[in-house]
């Protein structure tokens, strides 16, 4: 590979519409030339949460105007790209439609190959970008759709290890916060709260702490949150600033054993690697600062790097859907035929079975 590759990517599975252009060069170095993103949240916030058909209508809005803007931060033209990349599963299958399709148009008029990429795989790789990780190394995805231990082994190589039973972590605190009454999206206003709150107050429950499988689950805490509220009504400014600080807690203490039994894992898995071991946060929880400490005092305990993107590439982005697809092509992996469909479910681990009390949502996110 003498000169670099460029791609376009695509992002519209939620509520961000999203483009970017990147480069790969030589020496497998990731360089971002362009890149904008379109944020729904004033159309969503009034209904306490995002709205699928709002949002596929945005994307639809939004989406040429963002590609031509990406290009031209980049000062290329599309004719100047190698490939496209677009963003097939999992997610809001009208979003995912408006996306895809844009993405292979561009292909079939261009003659570009086109890459359609798995959300998820987005987040395990961005670290690759911006902090430049082998394999293998651990990623934990906490967002408002997916919660999941992965063990990352190399590009379309992946292993879940655990996953949520029921609630997303995102969204356990997208529903404390709108039982609260704080607003949309739940993540920052409940940390705000927090803040001023007294995280000893409420003892609420630490779901699965102490199984050996490493999976999750939200929905008992959530059940004692709500509990709470309702015991004290009406809840004072107070009330709720300890609530959330003792709801945090009980998230973070949860994370930190259950991310540890992990870590353990994979230093039983992985005694002879050369480089120290890794473990990677992804998604819009990312953001949280007081689990960002926790974790990181975890890792540094059983002495492996904390890796977490920059918060912009935390959360949905363009960047790590071209990265992927960059990705992909390095290691030769074929491109996608223009008859790809998306997924509204697509498992990053297509061998991972159903977890029990997940329903179906449990083998495919």
């Amino acid at each position: 590979m003498s000169k670099p590759l460029r791609i376009l990517g695509i992002e519209t599975s939620c509520d961000e519409t999203a483009a970017a252009v990147l480069a790969r060069h030589a020496d497998g170095r990731g360089e971002i030339l362009g890149e904008v993103v379109f944020s729904q949240l004033d159309e969503h916030s009034l209904y306490g949460g995002v709205v699928p058909e709002i949002a596929a209508r945005a994307h639809v809005e939004a989406l040429d105007g963002l590609i031509a803007e990406a290009l031209s931060r980049a000062n290329m033209s599309l004719s100047e790209v190698d490939a496209i990349a677009a963003t097939a599963g999992p997610g809001l299958i009208g979003g995912l439609i408006v996306g895809l399709m844009t993405g292979k148009a561009l292909a079939r008029a261009t003659g570009k190959p086109l890459y359609a990429v798995n959300h998820l795989e987005g987040h395990a790789l961005t670290a690759r970008l911006t902090d430049h990780l082998e394999f293998p190394f651990l990623m934990l995805l906490v967002s408002g759709g997916h919660t999941q231990l992965v063990l990352v082994k190399g590009v379309g190589d992946y292993e879940r290890w655990g996953t949520t039973i029921d609630d997303a972590l995102g969204e356990a605190f997208d529903k404390t916060a709108k039982l609260l009454g704080l607003g949309y999206p739940g993540g920052p206003a409940v940390e705000a709260a927090a803040l001023h709150g007294n995280p000893e107050r409420f003892v609420f429950p630490r779901p699965m702490v102490g199984e050996a499988r490493l999976d999750f689950s939200f929905s008992g805490l959530k059940t004692a949150v709500r509990q709470a509220a309702e015991g004290l009504q009406p809840v004072s400014d107070q009330d709720i600033a300890d609530i959330c600080a003792s709801f945090q807690r009980a998230v973070s203490r949860t994370l930190s054993e259950r991310i540890g039994r992990g870590l353990k894992r994979f230093q039983t898995q992985f005694p002879g690697l050369s480089q120290r071991p890794a473990l990677v946060v992804a998604g819009g929880v990312a953001a949280n600062k007081v689990l960002r400490q926790t974790l990181t005092e975890l890792c540094d305990k059983h002495r492996f790097d904390f890796v977490a993107p920059p918060i912009r590439l935390c959360t949905d982005n363009a960047v790590m859907i071209a990265w992927a697809g960059l990705e992909r092509m390095a290691a030769g992996l074929p491109a996608d035929s223009l008859d790809v469909a998306p997924r509204s479910r697509w498992p990053l681990d297509e061998d991972a079975k159903a977890v029990v009390g997940y329903g179906k949502r449990g083998a495919k996110a």
